[in-house]
């Protein structure tokens, strides 16, 4: 009788390393930041650090559809649910006490209401209790439309309107949001502004997440990109640098447009030099960890930029006030970059043995590594 049952798929080395790469990227998004609104300084380095989003969104894409031979819509929700949705809960706890304890410096805009009624807000928009969390509410959605996106695939039409959906990345921004305006409206008007914020980024990332999908589907293509490299390159420095124009005269920026030139550049590289990659050991290696922990790094690195920022007195975004000043903001942020992600490392490193340590296998429930 014929064995029906589908062969494992390898790891990806090279989507690996783009893990490991993309969580990074998130951090340096989150601490290298310099500049004073509205000035070039803060452009360009939102444009150069900022929009890692669209890295992780294309990898959860990639990975969803490189995986979907074994696709089965009940199971892959109950593994989303454990692997997912339950470290984020319980990674949320610090977020949520800092809410509910210290609302004035946490900036808790449902302070006041039942706390019950405010752990559900938080949890379901992430942004509050744990600014980037609001990616799980947003990538909770992709879950939910799973069967549907595969079934699209298979009839050949979710990839055709994948030219459609890039069209409404550069053109549909993915929102802001800050508490000062928020603490306007009413509790209602609150919760309803983060839940559009997360529905606009779902809006937003909705086209790299299918174009992950799509190279993992094509990955004959990645090849053939690569032959093109230099054109994507330069098609993207000028994408920059017209976002950079655009954000310095506007106020608004959307890094994600360059972002998506940006992956599709680095995952050809990757992939092309594999093999090389691999020889790296050292490199390699360190990659490798660094992709295992990136969930728990995404989950836990904020409480550590937080509290740095709150110590050393520290704006998202480190002022700048001249060449001196501008040297100090540089090396503040490398550091806060270094401290936040040494911290992290070593906090996940410390409860992932802990846990062992009393008999718990899987700990990637309770911290996502």
């Amino acid at each position: 009788m014929q064995n029906t049952t589908p062969q494992k798929k390898p790891l990806l080395n090279y989507i690996n390393v783009f893990r490991g790469l993309a969580i990074i990227m998130i951090l340096l998004g989150h601490t290298m930041q310099v500049g004073n609104p509205n000035t070039i300084e803060r452009c360009i380095s939102f444009e150069i650090f900022a929009g890692g989003t669209a890295l992780f969104v294309f990898i959860a894409g990639y990975l969803f559809q490189y995986l979907s031979y074994k696709f089965e819509y009940k199971n892959y929700l109950k593994k989303k649910w454990q692997n997912v949705i339950i470290p984020y809960f319980i990674t949320a706890i610090p977020g949520i006490i800092a809410c509910l304890t210290v609302p004035l410096i946490y900036k808790n805009p449902f302070d006041g209401l039942n706390p019950i009624y405010q752990i559900g807000m938080f949890l379901t928009t992430g942004r509050v209790h744990n600014v980037p969390t609001w990616f799980i509410p947003m990538i909770v959605i992709f879950f939910i439309l799973s069967s549907i996106l595969l079934y699209l695939e298979r009839k050949k039409i979710l990839y055709k309107i994948l030219p459609f959906l890039i069209l409404i990345t550069l053109f549909v921004p993915r929102g802001d949001i800050e508490p000062d305006w928020v603490m306007n409206l009413d509790y209602s008007g609150r919760y309803l502004a983060y839940i559009q914020y997360v529905l606009m980024g779902f809006i937003h990332f909705a086209s790299s997440y299918i174009l992950g999908m799509y190279f993992s589907s094509h990955d004959e293509k990645i090849d053939e990109f690569f032959k093109f490299r230099h054109l994507l390159i330069i098609l993207m420095l000028i994408v920059s640098a017209f976002d950079v124009y655009l954000g310095y005269k506007t106020g608004h920026m959307n890094g994600t447009a360059s972002k998506l030139l940006f992956t599709v550049v680095i995952l050809s590289y990757l992939k092309h030099y594999d093999e090389k990659i691999k020889a790296m050991t050292k490199f390699n290696s360190l990659m490798d960890v660094t992709a295992k922990y990136s969930f728990g790094l995404f989950f836990i690195h904020w409480y550590y930029i937080f509290t740095f920022n709150y110590f050393l007195h520290l704006e998202s975004a480190i002022p700048i006030y001249g060449f001196q000043s501008g040297m100090v903001a540089i090396l503040l942020s490398i550091i806060r970059f270094l401290v936040v992600f040494a911290l992290s490392f070593f906090t996940l490193y410390i409860i992932k043995n802990g846990l062992k340590a009393i008999g718990i296998k899987n700990t990637r429930t309770f911290t996502g590594v």
